[in-house]
């Protein structure tokens, strides 16, 4: 009896089940007898569908998901919608979207006065945010604005140029035109300058996406050591905690199958020149301290504690999921697109017309350089370690003092080539006031923090500060003028002798007023010859 019974239960589970296969068999021949529009590409951007021409589209769509959904399913079925002839375009916004008034505000920050340069390279960057929201056509035509500094060391130049990258986590480099020689000439030639760019870009790139991976990747390695400890399938939770803790630090296991093969540069030999870039070393290994000694038993089965195994297993995760080449297509693009070369003391490679002065870096030599550089600035293609690398749409910002020369002195078609022109202004004394007390971590702040470490309480009266902006002001006329440089050599010579004391104050208050300022930077004001030397 229960045999009969068991048999055909065991026919009515067979025919149910040939129904249903025959049933999706019939629903999927429907499917595939659609018309195929072979012109039709899939996009994935949805501001890219324009309903008025998608009408029959709509309806095929409709169509389908009827004949796939099964009978007495009421579920929503996800829906796709082609385009004709409509291509993936990755649109990734390299500048923020600031406005010029956004950007002089944070530049108001950590930068004081200067209002015209912060005004030209507000707006040179907010260009380039215009220029990514034009079509392909009119973006290409649509080139930098670059820009020419002047004016005397010391009053924001690089700083400026420095926070601005910041502000919208650009690759930027600076660089001293004075190193770079000519074309045939021993040297550094100006390209260096791009493939140093480049490679900030690329490891700002890498750094990025090994930001968004650094969660699945630890979950990944205390997956990988959770299974080589034994008894934690028993008490996985309570194991994982323990992890955390370190308590299984100087437990050994195996990580013989997590070695990578080399640890070199994975874009070695990507180079347009045929080269690639060099082995790097690894200063970890010489500044650790005495490792515990290893066992012959340890060495032939690869055995390490999981504190070093955690670091082997984490690159072996990262090489498996990073893409190298997505990196480095990422990488160029950035810099080609948001890249900022910083170039300073572009007045040195002016001619001086035959007079010798400090730092004369003129002539024929300069001559050669500007050339060199005139032609980055133009636009042109750079052989680098991770392949042709354009630099039409680089922002390029030049500065230099111009004390000994004119801007006119330079190439004709370089100064073409930097058509924005800023002179910053000298700095005054209250201006020197408004760097000590305004801008975020100021010197003041600084010296406090440090003091602090040592458990001094550090306190400048007002009329300190207004004594060491006077000071640095009179030093600047009467030595050389070395603009804000001058108030960290003067806020050092300060705090000297309390600095070195400071670990014999700890949990006192010391307090620095005017007179105290007068009495330490007395010498210093006394010679003018005694203070080119001190400061």
């Amino acid at each position: 009896m229960l045999a009969k019974v068991f048999y055909k239960s065991t026919k009515l589970i067979t025919v149910s089940t040939r129904r249903i296969r025959l049933q999706r068999i019939y629903q999927n021949k429907l499917v595939l007898c659609q018309p195929y529009k072979a012109h039709r590409v899939f996009s994935t951007t949805k501001d890219s569908i324009n309903p008025s021409n998608n009408d029959n589209d709509n309806n095929d769509n409709e169509t389908s998901d009827e004949l796939s959904k099964p009978d007495g399913d009421d579920t929503p079925q996800r829906t796709f919608v082609a385009k004709a002839n409509a291509t993936i375009v990755e649109r990734e916004n390299w500048v923020e979207s600031m406005t010029p008034k956004k950007i002089v505000e944070k530049l108001d920050r950590y930068i004081i006065g200067q209002n015209k340069a912060k005004r030209a390279v507000s707006v040179s960057l907010r260009n380039r945010w215009r220029r990514q929201q034009l079509n392909d056509d009119l973006k290409k035509e649509v080139m930098p604005m670059n820009i020419l500094m002047m004016g005397p060391t010391g009053t924001g130049k690089t700083e400026i140029a420095r926070r601005l990258a910041q502000m919208v986590d650009a690759p930027f480099i600076k660089c001293e035109a004075t190193k770079y020689t000519e074309v045939g000439i021993v040297g550094q030639s100006a390209e260096e300058s791009v493939k140093d760019l480049v490679d900030k870009s690329i490891k700002m790139e890498r750094e990025r996406k090994i930001e968004h991976l650094k969660a699945e990747i630890d979950e990944k390695v205390e997956h990988h050591i959770l299974s080589r400890i034994p008894g934690s399938t028993a008490d996985l939770d309570g194991f994982r905690k323990r992890l955390r803790d370190g308590e299984f630090d100087n437990t050994k296991i195996e990580v013989a199958s997590f070695r990578t093969e080399g640890g070199g540069n994975p874009f070695f030999g990507m180079g347009g020149k045929g080269k690639g870039m060099p082995q790097m070393i690894n200063l970890s290994q010489f500044i650790q301290g005495p490792k515990a000694p290893v066992s012959e038993y340890d060495k032939k089965r690869d055995r390490v504690p999981i504190s070093e195994a955690k670091e082997i297993i984490r690159n072996f995760e990262l090489q498996k999921s990073l893409d190298q080449e997505d990196i480095r297509r990422c990488g160029v693009r950035r810099a080609e697109e948001s890249g900022i070369i910083f170039l300073d003391e572009i007045d040195k490679l002016c001619s001086d017309s035959g007079i010798s002065s400090r730092g004369s870096y003129g002539g024929v030599k300069g001559e050669g350089v500007q050339k060199e550089l005139l032609g980055l600035i133009e636009g042109t293609t750079v052989a680098t370690d991770y392949g042709i690398v354009h630099t039409d749409h680089m922002l390029f910002i030049a500065a230099g003092a111009f004390h000994q020369a004119n801007p006119s002195d330079l190439l004709p078609e370089l100064q073409g080539r930097l058509p924005i022109r800023v002179e910053l202004e000298a700095l005054s004394e209250d201006d020197f006031k408004r760097i000590l007390t305004e801008t975020e971590a100021n010197l003041i702040d600084q010296q406090k923090a440090l003091f602090g470490a040592e458990g001094v309480d550090l306190e400048f009266s007002p009329d300190a500060i207004e004594e060491v902006a006077r000071m640095s002001k009179k030093l600047n006329e009467s030595v050389d003028n070395i603009g804000a440089r001058r108030l960290r050599a003067v806020i050092s010579k300060l705090v000297e002798e309390k600095s070195f004391d400071a670990p014999d104050l700890r949990g006192t208050k010391l307090v620095i007023d005017r007179d105290f300022v007068n009495k330490e930077l007395a010498d210093i004001v006394k010679s003018e010859d005694l203070s080119k030397y001190i400061l």
